[in-house]
């Protein structure tokens, strides 16, 4: 496991790369006058790249017997992934990327606690309880701001 400081550090990143690529895809769709060639090249070069990852780590191939035994639902991430990348592809210059990422962020919060709280998708269950709410609410408050 990392270390937790490391492990923020990364998270941060994460989310300065989210900003970077809806930029640069906003981009290319502008310069290819096509949103779903952007998003299907965004998908390819992050397709490359995780083989590059997988071959470094040496990952080993599952087997099909592993496959087979993951239920349907845990294939569809890439379907959400298409769906995110697609509207921010569109959405980031109708709406500049700070209030694209204070939505998308707000988005992710309100889904987040419900899978969280309900225990969906193989998660642990965690009540919804006043301070996760009161997170919420300024989050939201956040996003007004922000929007402003």
């Amino acid at each position: 496991m990392l270390p937790t400081l490391l492990s923020l550090a990364l998270a941060i990143l994460a989310g300065v790369s989210i900003v970077v690529q809806q930029v640069l895809n906003a981009n290319l769709r502008t310069a290819l006058n096509s949103a779903a060639w952007s998003g299907f090249t965004s998908y390819l070069v992050g397709v490359a790249c995780m083989a590059l990852l997988a071959l470094a780590l040496r990952d080993p191939l599952p087997s099909a017997s592993v496959a087979a035994r993951i239920p349907w639902w845990a294939w569809s991430g890439g379907l959400f992934g298409a769906i995110f990348i697609g509207l921010a592809i569109l959405l980031v210059p109708q709406l500049g990327a700070a209030t694209f990422i204070a939505l998308l962020v707000t988005g992710q919060m309100l889904a987040s606690v419900t899978v969280d709280h309900f225990g969906w998708l193989g998660l642990a269950q965690r009540a919804l309880d006043p301070p996760r709410l009161l997170g919420v609410a300024l989050l939201i408050g956040g996003v007004i701001l922000i929007r402003r």
